[in-house]
């Protein structure tokens, strides 16, 4: 039986999509949406900039703080599964640690 070897062009793209997988896997920023604080509910990004960001409504700033992580509920349109508090998401992924606060 003859033994296969395999193309270079395979080995390549082989090796980029490793590369690629480590890379975006590690140190990215955490998804981030614009939420009300204490509704939950999705708000354009606009409410999210320019003021306090962690205001709940009142002068200054929009009444939206960045949610990370998690998702949009396809059902209410309600964040869910993340934080109001970034450090508190953990990115992980392929060869990464967690390091920071807990």
């Amino acid at each position: 039986m003859a033994k296969r070897r395999l193309r270079s062009s395979t080995v390549v793209l082989g090796g980029m999509g490793l590369l690629a997988l480590t890379i975006t896997s590690c140190g990215s920023e955490p998804d981030r949406r614009c939420a009300d604080r204490t509704t939950r509910e999705t708000l354009p990004s606009y409410e999210c900039r320019g003021g306090s960001g962690g205001s709940s409504g009142g002068s200054g700033g929009g009444r939206g703080s960045y949610y990370y992580g998690g998702s949009t509920s396809s059902y209410d349109g309600k964040v869910q599964g993340g934080s109001f508090d970034k450090s508190a998401v953990d990115r992980g992924g392929f060869g990464c640690t967690r390091s920071g606060g807990g």
